[in-house]
């Protein structure tokens, strides 16, 4: 698999889990314990508009991703979040995460995934149609 090609399947697939999260697992609540995170995160009951305000902010990170649009910058302000995130949930809501203080590490290995596929393999290609 030439690098093109691999960097375009990373990119759908890290589209990809955005998508679910904020789709699925927020705007459409199939997941009622990414709700009650954020409820405990911030401090407060019903909170079901928050939720779907961050679903859909992640359904808009998955379409800037897939836009390729300053891609560097989009990865950056994935890790970060994505990062922030996590150390926050660890502290506040180990509770409710799916894989307790494991989930830490499926976040890291996610984030490696975001930063090879920006930084690293997509500087071995020029053009990504």
């Amino acid at each position: 698999m030439n690098s093109n090609t691999t960097y375009k399947t990373l990119n759908i697939l890290i589209a990809f889990v955005w998508i679910i999260n904020g789709l699925l697992c927020k705007v459409l609540n199939l997941v009622p314990r990414h709700q009650e995170i954020i409820e405990r995160v911030l401090g407060n009951n019903d909170l079901r508009t928050i939720t779907i305000l961050f679903g859909v902010s992640e359904i808009i990170m998955a379409i800037w991703i897939l836009s390729n649009y300053k891609s560097k910058i989009n990865a950056i302000a994935q890790i970060v979040i994505v990062g922030t995130m996590n150390v926050i949930e660890l502290v506040l809501a180990p509770d409710l995460l799916l894989w307790g203080n494991v989930n830490f590490l499926y976040a890291l290995i996610f984030l490696i995934i975001v930063y090879y596929t920006n930084f690293k393999i997509k500087k071995k290609h020029v053009i990504v149609s």
